[in-house]
């Protein structure tokens, strides 16, 4: 005992794994993580399980033998938060945020049981949009690198000599080699190859460190209301993000041999070239599409299959397909580079209307995506469903908007930094000009509805005012006091009014970005050279909107890069883009292989070996204690429990968003059907809830008991008291542990967990 209270912090546990209590409570933080000592109010603590990622903390005095008495359950504090906040490599994850949106639109699909067909082509659009976000990507480092770096700048003299590292690609008497077009197409060609290796090479890493984590096996149960992820293969997605990363890595590797390749195949098929290039100009598209064709069939079959715990990886697939991709961008670089006497860069670089058909594309996608969302919910609707179904196309549109304004971003920035004065090159594509001028109306737009809502919120604020006034009679008031109170409260309804703000976003999002595609396409000018013989105020307008939508860009490019690095160098910096990852990674990668790694795929295991292997040694009680995000993989984790061992476990939550962020959002997951079939399968739940709570609210399941606890008072005391002499604080989503209610409902949890239960360990002859 007293060789463990001497152990360092953080230090692991080497005596023998033995359970001395039967009465435990496995503690789960919530989004920005947390320390073990501060999880379990000790300075002194001991890694009981796991390794520096995440791992089962226990207080030092608590890791010995269990002979001393003690007050309450045993704690242990499982620790997740190096999951999504770990080294400097984290900070590239800013890269992937488009396509960690368009996975959220995977699952925020309505609940439908009994459509398993339409569920299916839900599933096939969203995976389609996301290939199609690869796709622009890559075909940005093209237009940057291949357009306006090597066919623009470098083919035109003036613009080399004024960046001298692009002399040696110049045209003219004093270029050498690499002067020639094809050249100099190929060697640019290596900056967007080298960007999706550096996406596979991502996906990979997280792919063993997160994916390879295999659940305990188990039989499926039978069909019932309980959420797919009780399923015994949710949480293990391996084969199919192997597949898709195969697909995805191929599709932006002949993304690039087609931006090389289509210069020179329309160069060769003048009258009167060589009959060598001319057939291979003919010879290598159809190869290009034949492979380009073998992705998109591997992205549109099916291969997640969440009822077992499949261990199959398709190796053959996995490694022909991106390894045949790559050979014929090898052999499109040789292709183009071949000699060809009277070939020079002049405009832009052909292919440029990819960047509209792409944009087409994605739109006929969100289209076909909503109706198919629709369909679904009419199967079964759900009144507090986010957007009445239209949630998943609705972030599925945002990702492509995003991934545009992103692509649109980089290439204005690069040139303006190669031609500031747009007098020397013909810049990047018109559509991605007119993408970049719909920013300041959205803008504008947002503005108002952050003006509405905040007169919203203060009208409420005042009506607070009246409420905290009557829950404290007789005290005497203060009136500073009673605005805090009454202004936390109102700001945590803010909360409730996401489905209006993604509801504007995305109509405004979807009209800008329709009359973007509709301007780029019936003018083939800029905003400003298409309104120049217009009015003068609307000419006005449109130049202004272009300039300003511009520098919008260049400057969110620029904290974006800004933050990036602060990023790689700042653990605090790194902690705060793991906030947001907390919510957007708990989902697997079912739609994009190169979005941030799913952390549930290690955390839920971790939570499941553990409450199952310690309740099969003690036959004790165990209460699972998730506080805000943590509340959801309490959940998640419950739900992979077998039925026996899941009847013996007790679910305490607080500040949960169980219902109010994940019951809204992704109700085929966590809609009232599951929540309600989590009650039953569970031995008891009890939840707690703040009305200052932004993010935690009621769970909202029928039955008795009642699941919820009624609303905690926040601040515990309004003045001061002889129990608080001091003020206390507003705790917020903060802080549940500090209510006597906690510990009250704990201890009730244990009271109706297994009350025939001794409250000591079983003796040596009892079975463990």
């Amino acid at each position: 005992m007293e060789r463990a209270q001497e152990r360092p912090t953080g230090q692991e546990s080497t005596e023998p794994r033995h359970e001395p209590d039967t009465d435990l409570e496995l503690l789960v933080h919530g989004v920005g993580g947390t320390t073990p000592e501060k999880m379990l109010g000790d300075p002194r603590t001991v890694r009981i399980t796991g390794d520096d990622t995440a791992a089962v903390f226990r207080r030092a005095a608590d890791a010995g033998a269990g002979s001393r008495p003690r007050r309450g359950p045993v704690q242990e504090a499982y620790v997740w938060c190096n999951l999504t906040s770990g080294d400097g490599s984290r900070a590239l994850w800013l890269l992937l945020l488009p396509f960690m949106v368009v996975n959220l639109a995977h699952w925020m699909r309505p609940a439908a049981p009994g459509r398993q067909r339409t569920v299916r082509l839900y599933g096939l659009l969203v995976r389609l949009a996301a290939l199609t976000l690869t796709v622009l990507l890559v075909a940005a480092a093209c237009e940057v690198a291949l357009d306006l770096v090597a066919w623009q700048c470098a083919g035109t003299r003036a613009c080399a000599r004024r960046h001298s590292w692009l002399g040696f690609l110049a045209p003219g008497p004093a270029g050498g080699w690499w002067s020639a077009p094809g050249r100099r197409l190929a060697l640019a060609a290596v900056v967007p190859a080298a960007l999706t290796g550096l996406l596979w090479y991502l996906s990979h890493r997280t792919w063993n460190a997160y994916e390879s984590h295999q659940p305990m096996s188990r039989d499926p149960e039978p069909a019932t209301d309980a959420s797919a992820l009780a399923r015994p293969g949710f949480w293990y997605g391996r084969r199919l993000v192997a597949r898709l990363r195969a697909a995805h890595t191929a599709a932006g590797l002949l993304t690039v041999a087609a931006a090389v390749a289509l210069p020179a195949v329309r160069f060769d098929h003048r009258p009167g070239g060589p009959a060598a290039l001319d057939a291979l100009s003919r010879l290598l598209p159809a190869a290009l599409t034949a492979c380009a064709g073998a992705a998109v069939g591997v992205v549109c079959r099916r291969g997640r299959s969440e009822n077992r715990l499949d261990q199959r990886l398709d190796r053959h697939l996995v490694r022909l397909l991106p390894l045949g991709a790559l050979t014929l961008l090898l052999l499109t670089l040789v292709y183009a580079g071949w000699s060809r006497p009277g070939w020079q860069s002049a405009g832009r670089l052909p292919g440029n209307p990819a960047f509209g058909a792409l944009m087409l594309v994605q739109g006929l996608l969100v289209v076909a995506l909503a109706a198919v969302a629709r369909d679904l919910y009419r199967r079964r609707p759900d009144p507090r469903a986010g957007l009445r179904g239209l949630g998943g196309p609705a972030v599925a549109l945002l990702a492509c908007a995003l991934g545009g304004v992103i692509s649109g971003g980089v290439a204005q920035r690069v040139a303006d930094w190669l031609d500031g004065t747009r007098a020397l090159l013909p810049g990047p594509p018109v559509l991605l000009t007119w993408q970049a001028s719909a920013i300041p109306p959205l803008l504008a737009v947002l503005l108002l509805l952050a003006a509405r809502l905040a007169l919203s919120t203060a009208r409420l604020a005042r009506a607070e005012r009246d409420r905290v006034r009557r829950e404290h009679p007789g005290e005497p008031e203060d009136p500073a006091r009673t605005r805090a109170i009454a202004h936390a409260r109102a700001m945590a309804t803010l909360t409730d009014r996401a489905p209006l703000v993604l509801a504007v976003l995305t109509i405004t999002t979807l009209l800008l970005g329709a009359g973007a595609l509709a301007g780029a396409l019936a003018t083939g000018k800029t905003p400003g050279g298409a309104a120049h013989r217009t009015h003068h105020a609307v000419q006005a307008l449109a130049e202004t909107s272009q300039a300003v939508g511009s520098w919008l860009i260049g400057l969110g490019f620029l904290l974006f890069v800004t933050w990036g690095r602060r990023a790689y160098k700042d653990a605090s910096a790194r902690r705060t883009i793991g906030i947001l990852w907390d919510v957007g990674t708990f989902w697997p990668r079912a739609a994009h292989p190169f979005a941030p790694p799913c952390y549930a795929e290690r955390a839920v295991p971790d939570l499941t070996w553990r409450m199952a292997t310690w309740i099969q040694r003690t036959g004790g009680r165990l209460v699972l204690s998730g506080h805000s995000q943590g509340s959801v993989l309490a959940a998640a984790a419950a739900w992979q429990l077998t039925p026996s061992v899941r009847g013996r476990v007790a679910l305490l939550t607080y500040g949960s968003p169980l219902e109010r962020l994940y019951g809204r959002w992704f109700p085929a997951h966590f809609g009232p059907p599951a929540l309600a079939a989590l009650h039953r399968d569970v031995a008891c739940w009890r939840n707690l809830h703040r009305p200052t709570d932004p993010i935690g609210g009621p769970v909202r399941v029928p039955g008795a008991p009642p699941v919820d606890h009624e609303p905690l008072a926040d601040p515990l005391a309004y003045g001061r008291t002889p129990d608080h002499p001091l003020p206390t604080p507003i705790h917020g989503h903060s802080d549940y542990q500090a209510d006597p209610a906690f510990t009250r409902e704990r201890a009730r949890l244990l009271a109706r967990l297994c009350p025939e239960l001794p409250g000591q360990r079983p003796g040596p002859d009892a079975p463990e």
